[in-house]
């Protein structure tokens, strides 16, 4: 079992500064955008600054080094994040579950998840999912990014307007410089506007603290379980389509052995899952990271840089991501993914066998199902697939293509 051992061409200096900033904005928009529901969940579970600032050092470090580690050895941009919608699910079970015991349910699903790496069967089940139907499913994903690029203008139109016409300036005449130029506009807004709230932004290096993992019956199949599923299915399924959309072809299985190492390391210090990043991934796996495919790898390394500080710094700098305006924050990542989105609905529209079922796919992925605690992705790709069959498999005694 290997990663990818595509070789990539000479790195120069001028090749470094379009991944480098987009893996910034990739770091940028996960603690701006997400990383509000790692300390909703840390107050709901009553844990003190202290812990929780171990809980932020502990998926930060894990993020960054296992990020960096894979993208390193791949030469491919594998950005790893935490599990959003494990934290929103933990936001709600942390209040009816001892910290302890939430702790052995974060270390039995992260085994299940170096299990699963070893076994090889994901990477073979994501080889069965036809290509149209993982583009309708990254396009239906994407889609609420993309829209809330331009709700914001409700909202804060002087901002948004100023990002958005930037946005259209700069990429008629140079599309490689867009998403640098309309980060930088946009923090300059910010500031001539003294929108920018630092008050609550104090530096102070976190610690680790150890935590003794518990077991029970009860968090087995009321936490590691969900918590299991709702990672696969919300974060690793996604982002393994986000990495083959854009033309990456490194195995899904040591991507899932590593996180999932990294997890069990992590966890008796707070860190509840980290796993391969879907969202914050396709701003770095795309042309707007660097024209050239061999040259995003750097994306993916400078995350893991970034996370590796925001770790050592603790809460400090992750409130300094969340100091930025959140109409800021959801502009600036639809933007950059304007490319990816317009990509995807191409390539899901592109075969006419199975654009249908690829539509299917990205409107019931859009719609963000929510069923048996199980995310929109999951239920999109299940619609998707079941559209595919009835449309494109003949039933003969057997199943036929």
């Amino acid at each position: 079992m290997s990663l990818s051992s595509a070789s990539s061409s000479p790195v120069r200096l001028s090749d470094v500064m379009h991944p480098v900033v987009a893996g910034l904005i990739s770091v940028l928009v996960n603690y701006g955008g997400t990383f509000i529901l790692v300390f909703k969940a840390a107050q709901v579970a009553g844990l003190s600054p202290e812990m929780t600032a171990s809980w932020v050092w502990s998926v930060s470090i894990g993020v960054g080094v296992t990020g960096l580690v894979l993208s390193w050895i791949s030469r491919e941009p594998i950005i790893t994040a935490w599990s959003t919608p494990a934290a929103a699910f933990l936001a709600t079970a942390l209040a009816t579950t001892p910290y302890a015991e939430a702790i052995g349910a974060y270390l039995l699903s992260a085994a299940a998840f170096v299990i699963l790496g070893l076994s090889g069967y994901f990477d073979r089940l994501i080889r069965l999912i036809p290509a149209g139907i993982a583009s309708g499913l990254l396009a239906g994903i994407l889609l609420q990014f993309g829209i809330s690029a331009f709700a914001g203008i409700t909202l804060d139109p002087v901002l948004i307007g100023i990002l958005v016409l930037a946005y259209l300036l700069v990429k008629r005449y140079t599309a490689r410089y867009t998403v640098v130029a309309i980060l930088f506009i946009g923090l300059t807004v910010l500031v001539l506007q003294q929108r920018v709230d630092f008050s609550s932004v104090h530096l102070s290096l976190a610690y680790p603290i150890f935590v003794a993992p518990q077991f029970s019956v009860k968090s087995l199949l009321g936490l590691a379980i969900p918590l299991f599923l709702i990672t696969l299915t919300g974060q690793y399924m996604p982002g393994m389509l986000v990495l083959r959309n854009d033309g990456f072809r490194t195995s899904a299985n040591p991507i899932v052995l590593i996180t999932g190492l990294g997890s069990l390391i992590m966890a008796p210090f707070g860190s509840h899952a980290f796993n391969l990043a879907a969202i914050t991934a396709a701003i770095c796996t795309g042309p707007e990271a660097h024209e050239d495919p061999s040259k995003r790898w750097i994306a993916g390394i400078a995350a893991g840089v970034f996370y590796i500080v925001i770790g050592v710094f603790g809460v400090t700098l992750a409130a300094l991501f969340m100091a930025f305006p959140v109409e800021f924050i959801s502009a600036l990542a639809g933007l950059a993914l304007l490319g990816t989105i317009g990509g995807s609905l191409a390539n899901a529209l592109a075969e006419s066998k199975t654009r249908e079922a690829a539509l299917i796919t990205f409107l019931a992925t859009a719609a963000d199902i929510q069923f048996l605690d199980v995310g929109g992705a999951f239920w999109g790709l299940v619609v998707g697939l079941l559209a595919y069959v009835c449309l494109n498999v003949r039933f003969t005694g057997r199943l036929r293509q």
